[in-house]
Order: structure tokens, then sequence, then C-alpha cells
């Protein structure tokens, strides 16, 4: 019998196939409502982090509910055809909360570079960036295209090639289901409103060459950004 090459399989997807064995052996019946995400995450000795990134896939996948303010609940016992399915194991399958704790590391790094090295060319770069993130905010959009010009604007002044395409892998990933979905529940005016604030910080410091000012400019960004991700369901803006 020939083997069959294993494939590693990210934490949340593992949590997922979990949880949705659970759901098809009746363990969660159609319609009942899920353990909270703290439970879950103390009953499968994982981080709260990983099962809320392993929930929005099986929302995304029709599995499960998510009810802003009453909890999960369970809605189909199989999967349909998963939208993610052709993301396999590219940026837009990584999973938002453990790219953010990533991009928090490698991008305070990326701005403390842009910061000794931008050009005035760089500069204008990333101020037109900010400016098409606050055109979205105005049209009422989530400012995504803007913001991954901004950072990709940002690496581009590091003078780095491969930081550039790692910032660039991370772009992919922002504009995945799981990113999408998560920012329907926790994006909303005021949220844009703090990054925009937090970009203006990130290019100040870039634009005094200040390398320790740009890099905390990022490191505050990109964890606030993981903290608004990270909120309880219970205070996620309404999407009514």
């Amino acid at each position: 019998m020939p083997l069959i090459q294993v494939e590693p399989q990210r934490l949340y997807r593992q949590i997922a196939k979990q949880l949705q064995g659970l759901i098809s052996s009746g363990e969660f019946a159609i319609g009942s409502r899920m353990p909270a995400e703290r439970d879950l995450a103390t009953q499968l000795g994982v981080s709260r982090p990983s099962v809320r990134e392993a929930l929005i896939a099986l929302e995304v996948e029709g599995v499960i509910e998510v009810r802003t303010g009453s909890g999960i609940y369970v809605k189909s016992l199989s999967k349909r055809a998963a939208p993610m399915s052709a993301h396999a194991n590219t940026p837009k399958d990584w999973g938002p909360l453990e790219v953010l704790s990533a991009r928090v590391l490698v991008e305070a790094e990326v701005a403390s570079l842009a910061a000794t090295h931008a050009t005035s060319a760089d500069l204008k770069s990333i101020g037109k960036a900010l400016r098409t993130m606050y055109k979205e905010v105005k049209q009422g959009r989530p400012p995504v295209e803007g913001d991954v010009a901004f950072h990709l604007a940002v690496a581009q002044a590091s003078a780095n090639s491969v930081l550039l395409d790692t910032v660039d892998r991370y772009g992919q990933a922002r504009s995945g289901p799981l990113f999408t979905r998560l920012g329907d529940y926790f994006e909303s005016p005021a949220s844009w409103a703090a990054a925009l604030s937090e970009h203006e910080a990130v290019l100040a410091a870039i634009a005094a060459h200040d390398p320790q000012i740009a890099r905390k400019a990022m490191q505050k960004h990109l964890k606030q950004a993981h903290k608004r991700f990270s909120a309880s369901w219970r205070s996620a803006p309404s999407r009514q």
C-alpha cells in the first residue's frame, strides 16, 4: 500500500476539524449553542485566538453562525464547498490573529529601517496610501486597499527586498476570507478612525527619520489591531 504524503495543518484548522467532528457526531446539535470561546479554549488546551480563528473558519464554511451578543450556534452538520479551499497553504489561509502577532515583530523593524532609508519618493508613496485610506473611510468602506498599500510602501522604504516580499504576503493574508469575516465583526467607523491616527503616527516618525519612534509607532498600531480583532463578541459593533 503506497504511503500518502502528510500535509501539515494549521492549528486553527486542526481545532476546526475537531469541532466539526463533534458536530457531526451529535455532540452539538443543529440549532444548539456551542460553549463560549473561553470555555472551548480551556477544554481544548489551546489559546483563545486559535479558537477564534477556528470558529471564523467554520462560519465562513457555513457550519456555525456567530450571533453577536448571543453566542455561537450550530448551523449545519456537514461542510459545504469551503470558500477557503482554493487558498489552502497560501497567505489567504493564514490565521488573522497569528498574522498580526508576527507583524508586530517584523513590521516594527521594517518601519525602523524605513525611517533610516526613506527617500522623498518613498514618503510620497506612503502619504498617497494614507490618503487612499481616508478616501475609503469617507466612502463608508473599510480602508483595506489603502492599508495594504501603506504597509507595502513602508516596506519599500526599508530598502530590503526580502522584507518587502514578506510584507506583501501579509497584505495577501489581509484580503483573505478569515480577515474579511473578522473585519465584519470588529471593524467600524470608530476603529477606522483609530487606525488612521496610528498610521499618521507611523508616517510622521518615518518622515522625521526617527527609527526608534517609527518602531514604537508601528508596534502600537499592530498591537492595537490585534486587540481590536480579539475583542469580546458582545462588544462587536452592530452590522445592522
